[in-house]
């Protein structure tokens, strides 16, 4: 068995505008926001109508309706999230191979969002984005490659009014402050998987730790 690990580049680690590269570890697919967001008359609906084609025809007569609710539903989130400046979107599935999780399936949301800060020194702005948030638990502050970052975490769960099912709903936030000191990134991992806090705080903290404001291929 080769021990090297997989890696896959996306075609945006090339762009010299991205403003922060940043790596995923497997079991995550990225949710492409622009296609799935996509004006109607445009080439992005056309490849989404396209892509969607074949697994329409392939979910039974009963369920297409509940198929297309639940992508709409989808959508609206999407929109909701880009309206407050996520930028990268990404739905991770893995097996929860822990002693007492009984090899059942574990579903998480990956986002990278984009906040305008006002001008401080980036150890300050990180120290300032976590204690200002709301119930945030186990704060931790960094010290990574890319500069100062803090993490916190919440647990919230849906009010009645909402529509959604009253569970409650993990939410591990890292705060990195750009080199500009005016502009934070926020990388948001979010769970329902409550009792696997450790694994995925694991998880952000990695991916918080490979992140860069810096392309790393014009380095290579």
């Amino acid at each position: 068995m080769d021990p090297t690990p997989q890696v896959v580049i996306d075609d945006s680690a090339t762009d010299p505008h991205a403003g922060i590269w940043f790596a995923v570890p497997g079991g995550f697919t990225e949710l492409p926001i622009d296609v799935l967001l996509a004006a109607p008359a445009s080439a992005e609906a056309d490849r989404l109508r396209q892509a969607l084609v074949p697994l329409v025809e392939a979910i039974p007569d009963g369920v297409t309706r509940q198929f297309i609710a639940q992508l709409a539903w989808g959508q609206q989130l999407l929109r909701a999230l880009r309206e407050v400046g996520t930028v990268h979107c990404a739905l991770g599935i893995h097996r929860d191979d822990v002693a007492d999780g009984g090899g059942g399936t574990l579903h998480s949301l990956f986002t990278v969002s984009w906040r305008d800060i006002a001008w401080a020194p980036r150890s300050v702005s990180a120290a300032r984005a976590v204690a200002t948030a709301e119930d945030h638990t186990r704060v931790e502050y960094l010290d990574l490659p890319s500069g100062p970052a803090a993490i916190g975490e919440t647990v919230r769960t849906p009010s009645p009014d909402s529509g959604l099912p009253p569970t409650p709903l993990l939410q591990i936030h890292a705060y990195l402050p750009h080199p500009d000191h005016k502009r934070l990134a926020v990388l948001t991992l979010s769970t329902t998987a409550v009792e696997r806090r450790l694994q995925y705080r694991a998880i952000l903290h990695s991916i918080a730790e490979l992140t860069s404001f810096e392309s790393p291929l014009s380095k290579a």
